[in-house]
């Protein structure tokens, strides 16, 4: 009788835990009805970025020295880099930079390795199209800088941050 008895409290026990736990999540659940919905009007309005986002890759062509370091360092040997030797200088010259933006992962390397700094992370979010590929950008359309969406005045910009109340 005895071993049935604690048996029973220990079954007691489990289900007082388990209704806590509903309990707990009832309250998480029910404290966000309070809240109103935020909606973006997404042409109109846009997020700002934080100060680390990845977005777009920015080239600059007249800093890269063709050294490939960027293809070695990219987990996918994303970046195409097209180059010639110069043999009269002992240079290489560099005719074609390219970035499959389909394929690629914004894991940063690229940019984190490049000895010369001829590339960089932007705040652009928007590569979306309807061609996969006009998401292979050369180095004309890769070294475009995109327009910072503080500065453009037909949006507006919403902060990413929580605002807090005063009442």
């Amino acid at each position: 009788m005895f071993p049935m008895l604690t048996e029973l409290m220990n079954y007691g026990q489990q289900t007082i835990r388990a209704a806590r736990y509903v309990g707990q999540g009832f309250t998480v659940t029910l404290s966000h009805v309070n809240r109103l919905p935020i909606t973006i009007q997404y042409p109109y309005e846009k997020l700002i970025t934080s100060e680390r986002f990845r977005g777009r890759i920015h080239f600059e062509f007249d800093k890269c020295i063709a050294c490939e370091v960027c293809v070695r360092v990219c987990p996918i040997d994303l970046p195409v880099v097209d180059w010639k030797l110069e043999s009269d200088i002992r240079k290489k010259r560099l005719f074609n930079y390219s970035i499959d933006f389909g394929i690629c992962i914004f894991c940063g390397n690229c940019v984190e390795y490049c000895p010369t700094n001829c590339l960089s992370m932007t705040e652009e979010y928007e590569l979306s199209t309807y061609d996969r590929h006009e998401l292979n950008h050369n180095q004309i359309s890769l070294g475009r800088l995109p327009t910072s969406v503080i500065d453009d005045y037909t949006i507006r910009t919403i902060s990413n941050s929580p605002q807090i109340k005063n009442v």
